[in-house]
């Protein structure tokens, strides 16, 4: 992996004080809770709108009930520099996805629903053991479908002293209005940016409106959290990482992608530009997907990356390198 950037888009800064803290203060974060709690009884969590009512044990797309249900929860070492620092990332691997990716890498936590049930009682007492082991955040890997369990989860860890930043760890594929309800909440923004054209989402991941969904998504987030910002020890404090992964075939339409991150964002966005995609689940049934990524297609999006004059961020050179 070389790191790109040196100079950063921001200065250094001094570790912040995560704005959940405020809001639990004034009372707001419980009314964030009961906003999303809301939204089980006719789900709008994700772009899908199943509309099912998850309250009372119905199942919409994600396949997921009213509880928490989690896959892993552990300090990972292997996410890009400002996120795993030297004291790794506390990672919290959500069961279910509100995407179907055939290439997915983690299928059975994503699709097949490998994972277990807690309370949030639980929940918020592993999250006050990755601070006490010394995690860097709390990196919320695919929760979109889990938020008001989440919720519950995070509330009930404040009093007892938790005080980590929040990561949210996503396919990018996200409603502005929930974001909304995330801003002051989460610190680091962490999508992705899968696509640029609809019909590879409709071929990879069976959705027909990612492309659209994922680039207001994209804006609002930056709107809340800007670019970047790392303290004097390198670590993100606030800001937004895109990460795009370079698909065999142009099926991810990288130059597009990164196109519209130096138009909307302009040289301050930082990327994390990934070579590590290999065939898993159904990839094996859908050529281009059924091969690894070529060195000459990578190169073409590092190509892409340096013409665009977007120099914040990461670049892998060996594809058995990964991050998360």
């Amino acid at each position: 992996m070389i790191e790109r950037g040196v100079a950063r888009a921001t200065p250094a800064v001094r570790s912040r004080r995560p704005g959940y803290l405020d809001l639990f203060e004034r009372g707001e974060l419980a009314e964030r809770g009961r906003a999303f709690e809301r939204m089980l009884s006719c789900c709008q969590l994700c772009p899908r709108c199943c509309g099912v009512d998850r309250s009372r044990g119905e199942l919409g797309f994600c396949r997921t009930g009213v509880g928490l249900k989690l896959a892993a929860v552990s300090i990972h070492p292997w996410e890009e520099p400002p996120i795993a620092g030297s004291g790794g990332s506390g990672t919290v691997f959500f069961s279910g996805c509100t995407l179907h990716c055939v290439f997915c890498q983690n299928y059975p936590i994503s699709q097949k629903g490998i994972g277990r049930e807690v309370t949030p009682a639980e929940l918020a007492v592993k999250m006050l053991r990755l601070q006490a082991d010394g995690a860097h955040n709390l990196n919320l890997v695919t929760a979109t479908h889990q938020l008001p369990a989440f919720f519950h989860a995070l509330l009930a860890a404040v009093p007892l002293g938790f005080r980590l930043p929040i990561v949210y760890n996503s396919s990018g594929y996200e409603r502005v209005e929930v974001l909304r309800l995330l801003e002051g909440v989460v610190d680091i923004y962490l999508p992705d940016l899968k696509y640029a054209d609809e019909g590879a989402a409709r071929f990879c991941s069976g959705v027909s409106d990612y492309v659209a969904v994922n680039r207001a998504a994209l804006k609002e987030m930056w709107r809340q959290v800007g670019p970047l910002m790392l303290d004097e020890a390198g670590l993100a404090v606030r800001g937004l990482l895109v990460r795009h992964l370079v698909l065999p075939g142009g099926l991810a339409g990288s130059r597009e992608g990164l196109e519209f991150l130096a138009r909307e964002f302009g040289p301050e966005v930082w990327i994390s530009l990934m070579h590590q995609y290999f065939p898993a689940h159904q990839a094996f049934t859908r050529p281009p997907l059924d091969r690894k990524v070529n060195p000459e297609e990578y190169q073409q999006a590092l190509e892409a990356l340096f013409e665009l004059g977007l120099n914040n961020g990461f670049v892998q050179e060996d594809c058995a390198e990964s991050f998360a």
